[in-house]
């Protein structure tokens, strides 16, 4: 039967399509609900004022939408259109499109007016639905508006601005409201701090942290100093962050263990360990318990400063004092041995994991990657490693890729590091200018420059661009197999698309002038690096003071180091070594002895290579003599 009668939509039936004629309060008696209460009848019924909102218009209003046809709902229900009614309406789950609708009609009923309870009402509605331009636009349209807005309002408004990064727009809304006097507590300034700190807007964290004092109504709490600590610490302003540390305390606030670690990460990070110490020390004797963060704090810092061993005991005295390691800290630790050359007990911290319910993440993978790297494991440890962590179902990132083909690189597998660049690829990561770095690195010193060349037009056809340490390696590597033209055209390159090239751009090109015999060229590369505002360092020096030690003489070569000695760039062992060989292969043997006399004090020792010129010159000297 069903494979003759035709598929039919219901609808299509005629007396279906036509509308049942029905009166208005038909369609609400429609909606009716029974009443279970009938033990009193007569029970007068609640004011409709401060009533619940009718069931029954709630479930019009959730079949019509909003219309004509709830409008006289409302009407038949004689709900009176109050502040309660809006309030509700904006609260019940129907489209958000219905509560707009149902707020800008109620805005145009006689003696109605919205208040800041209705507002934000449909604001909260607004933000749930990522409705940004509408949320926006009520929230203007609030503050032009009669309605008294409090503290609490205030702040609310600047949490959803903050939430959707519209800060300027929090900015303005504040000073509007502030400006109606409007007093804001140190709630509403904390959620302003909060938001701009957020954003990283540091500057003006403090700026309305001074209006906040000058406020004069309003006193910063724990809150207010711990963002600001915060900013300092991220703005690299040390001595502020001590002062509202000092500031706080005098004002009889106890600083929170999230303020001391901050503190204590910055006296690490500026390689004050002792006072870092003191700080821990002080939250001991003050009963603030230490967090996990404040430990993740001290060993990160410990192990920073060397103090490897001193690192791992505070993880076991953390232990004892039942505080339970996160995995960032376990990946800090890690590191941190894998760093200092334990590789056996950063694998062993690495199965103790699971008894901590921590389990390892790809960075704690990466980390003992690198680790077996380092301290010179068999390629097939490192192959191992890679491979049970993809069964462990954990995705290789672009960072693994990278330090295992920077890892490959230096152990001369080149062949290995170019197929893992391929499954990089393969994987959809972008490319990765850090991988292909050591490539070009690698090939280079392989003297395969064609392959080196091919990868970097390639990085830059799927960039659009490379990064200068790669220019430079390029550039490096074009100066050593002696193709001097085409590391020139690729340093005016990098300038002609605004990569700046750094101090290891500067020292390949002017390596290249210097074993092309460009000495007086060279020298004028590095005036112009000084000029253009890149800092020189020791190996700057070093490659123009080799030119003029081995083509020009040692006069040139005595006079830049002399120049070297008087200048924030002292010379090195290597600088020594060069001008050594320099003065030896001239016969200056006064001159060599006097040098070698002030390295020892300068507590440098002479090379092997420069031992050999000076043999070697002695030598020759004597052949004339003979």
């Amino acid at each position: 039967m069903s494979s003759i009668l035709p598929n039919r939509a219901i609808s299509t039936t005629p007396h279906l399509l036509q509308r049942i004629i029905q009166t208005d309060r038909e369609i609400v008696q429609m909606f009716r609900l029974h009443n279970h209460n009938t033990t009193n009848p007569n029970r007068a019924r609640p004011n409709r004022s401060v009533r619940e909102l009718d069931e029954r218009f709630l479930r019009i209003l959730k079949i019509f939408k909003w219309g004509p046809d709830a409008e006289k709902a409302l009407e038949v229900l004689q709900l009176k259109v109050d502040h309660r009614l809006v309030r509700e309406v904006m609260s019940i789950d129907v489209e958000i499109g219905v509560k707009i609708q149902f707020f800008k009609w109620a805005s145009k009923r006689r003696k109605f007016e919205h208040d800041t309870t209705t507002y934000m009402g449909l604001i909260y509605s607004l933000e749930e639905c990522g409705l940004v331009g509408e949320l926006w636009r009520t929230i203007q349209e609030m503050v032009k508006s009669d309605c008294v807005i409090g503290p609490v309002e205030l702040s609310e408004i600047v949490r959803i601005l903050g939430k959707l990064k519209m800060v300027n727009k929090a900015l303005s809304v504040f000073y509007q409201i502030k400006g109606r006097k409007c007093s804001p507590t140190a709630s509403t300034y904390n959620a302003m701090i909060a938001m701009l700190m957020r954003e990283g807007c540091y500057e003006k964290v403090y700026e309305v942290y001074n209006e906040m004092c000058d406020d004069g109504n309003c006193f910063p709490d724990s809150f207010t100093y711990n963002v600001l600590i915060s900013a300092f610490a991220k703005l690299g302003r040390d001595g502020s962050a001590f002062r509202l540390f000092d500031e706080m305390q005098e004002n009889g606030l106890q600083p929170t263990p999230k303020i001391y670690t901050t503190l204590i990460g910055m006296y690490f990070k500026s390689g004050d360990v002792e006072r870092a110490l003191g700080l821990v020390r002080e939250m001991k004797e003050k009963r603030c318990a230490l967090t996990v963060y404040t430990y993740t704090e001290l060993i990160k810092g410990l192990g920073k400063a060397g103090r490897v061993e001193e690192a791992y005991r505070v993880f076991l005295n953390m232990r004892k004092d039942g505080c339970k390691p996160d995995i960032v800290l376990m990946n800090n630790l890690i590191n941190i041995l894998g760093k200092a050359g334990r590789l056996e007990d950063a694998i062993e911290l690495f199965g103790d994991m699971g008894s901590f319910h921590c389990e390892p993440n790809v960075v704690t993978y990466n980390t003992i990657i690198k680790a077996l790297f380092e301290s010179r494991a068999p390629s097939s440890e490192i192959a191992f490693w890679f491979e049970r962590m993809k069964e462990k179902g954990i995705e290789p990132s672009e960072f693994t890729y990278s330090i295992l083909i920077d890892g490959f690189c230096k152990k001369n597998k080149v062949e290995k590091a170019l197929v893992l660049l391929e499954e990089m690829d393969e994987k959809g990561f972008p490319p990765c200018p850090a991988a292909y770095c050591s490539l070009i690195n690698a090939l280079g010193k392989e003297k395969r420059y064609d392959a080196a060349n091919e990868l970097f037009q390639e990085l830059k056809e799927n960039c659009g661009s490379s990064s200068a340490r790669v220019y430079a390696v390029m550039i490096k590597h074009f100066g050593k197999c002696g193709r001097f033209s085409q590391a020139m055209s690729l340093f005016n390159e990098m300038r002609k698309l605004g990569c700046n090239p750094d101090v290891f751009a500067y020292n390949a090109l002017m390596s290249g002038m210097v074993r092309a015999g460009m000495i007086d060229e060279a020298h004028s590369l590095l005036r112009e690096m000084e000029d253009q505002g890149c800092a020189p360092d020791i190996n700057s020096h070093n490659i123009i003071l080799n030119g003029f030690s081995k083509s020009i003489g040692p006069e040139r070569a005595m006079e830049m180091f002399s120049k070297m000695k008087n200048s924030k760039i002292k010379p090195d062992a290597v600088s020594y070594n060069t001008l050594l060989g320099c003065v030896s292969r001239a016969g200056m043997f006064e001159q060599a002895a006097k040098l070698m006399k002030e390295m020892k004090s300068n507590g440098f020792e002479y090379d092997l290579i420069t031992y050999s010129s000076i043999l070697e010159a002695v030598g020759k000297i004597d052949e004339e003599n003979s």
